[in-house]
């Protein structure tokens, strides 16, 4: 559609003929033969002098151009745009972070697939994160594994494709045999430092308990709940198990209590599937969408047509005025011509 950002420069259209009115016409000085019989000569050709002023006639193409080219400036003036469809974009208002344990504990053959198989605790975990990632395409999301220590694998980031592609390339061990627990919750406060998201959400993973952090897991969770960070937790593996393979579920259920996130324990892939299928329910889909219309700017057309007027006109008088000066040349050199051949 069209429209003009400044309408109301339009009352100004009527502007020159107002001037018109209560302006006096314009007067300037020039120099002229004085006759000492001048009233004479006007009597005996039948005219009457002007006071002192001689206004210039306009001729009937001047009438009609001149409103125009005034109409076609106030037209530019008044900003005409052409507003194109309007634009969205969709901006997330939650960053989603995701810590996943990849010890070595990670390849221990103990969850049951769907169909009852015993698959590795990575394989089931690939599959149901990935698919919560695919769920979320309002947040941004990013990653981190840990073992030894904690490893950002994505930033946050809308190419959820990405962080799929990293989950499906997850090897157990690749991050070293023992568990950073409280290292990993440290890193994921520090990566959502330079997040401007309203709702800052992170989701720990873990199957053994915490042998290798200098921060304790629970001095974490309470500089997370200073940041505004919840932190949901997964317990996976076997509570009843010995030292680094032993999932320590009290600690993550303090964790979760401390920041006001959940916490919960998944046996298998049909009882991890359910957890994400909770966090999915529990974090409910937000975005703020932004609307704008692209404009282009069109007061350059009735401007130049403007331009366009005034100088065609002055050139045509120009050429009119030197036209007139040749007929006249013409005809004062004629009856001289003849007057010669005469002779």
């Amino acid at each position: 559609m069209y429209q003009f950002e400044y309408p109301w420069l339009f009352v100004l259209l009527p502007l020159p003929l107002l001037l018109w009115w209560w302006l006096p016409p314009y007067r300037e000085e020039s120099a002229s033969v004085r006759l000492p019989f001048f009233g004479e000569v006007a009597s005996a050709a039948g005219l009457t002098p002007a006071p002192g002023a001689v206004v210039p006639r306009r001729n009937r193409l001047q009438r009609v151009l001149a409103p125009l080219a005034w109409a076609l400036v106030v037209t530019a003036m008044a900003r005409p745009q052409f507003l194109e469809a309007p634009l969205q974009k969709v901006q997330p208002v939650r960053d989603l972070l995701i810590a996943l344990d990849l010890s070595q504990s990670m390849d221990t053959r103990d969850f049951r697939d769907p169909s009852g198989t015993l698959i590795p605790r990575v394989q089931a975990v690939r599959q149901v994160v990935s698919g919560f990632v695919a769920k979320r395409p309002g947040d941004r999301i990013g990653l981190i594994v840990f073992g030894d220590a904690p490893y950002p694998l994505a930033p946050f980031t809308l190419d959820h494709r990405l962080v799929q592609t990293l989950i499906d390339g997850m090897l157990p061990g690749e991050a070293g045999p023992s568990t950073a627990l409280g290292d990993a919750i440290g890193l994921g406060i520090k990566l959502f430092d330079h997040s401007e998201a309203a709702d800052k959400v992170l989701i720990v993973l873990t199957d053994g308990n915490d042998t290798a952090s200098r921060m304790p897991p629970e001095r974490a969770a309470g500089i997370a709940r200073e940041r505004g960070v919840k932190v949901h937790t997964i317990g996976i593996g076997d509570p009843n198990a010995a030292g680094e393979e032993k999932v320590d579920l009290g600690v993550l259920q303090r964790i979760a209590a401390q920041t006001g996130g959940r916490y919960f324990f998944g046996a298998d892939q049909a009882g991890l599937e359910g957890i994400y299928a909770t966090l999915d329910r529990i974090t409910p889909h937000q975005h703020k969408t932004l609307s704008w219309r692209p404009r282009r700017e069109l007061f350059m057309w009735p401007l130049g047509a403007a331009v366009a007027i005034v100088l065609g006109y002055q050139l045509l008088m120009l050429a009119y005025v030197a036209w007139l000066s040749r007929a006249r040349h013409a005809a004062a050199a004629g009856p001289t011509g003849n007057a010669g051949e005469a002779s």
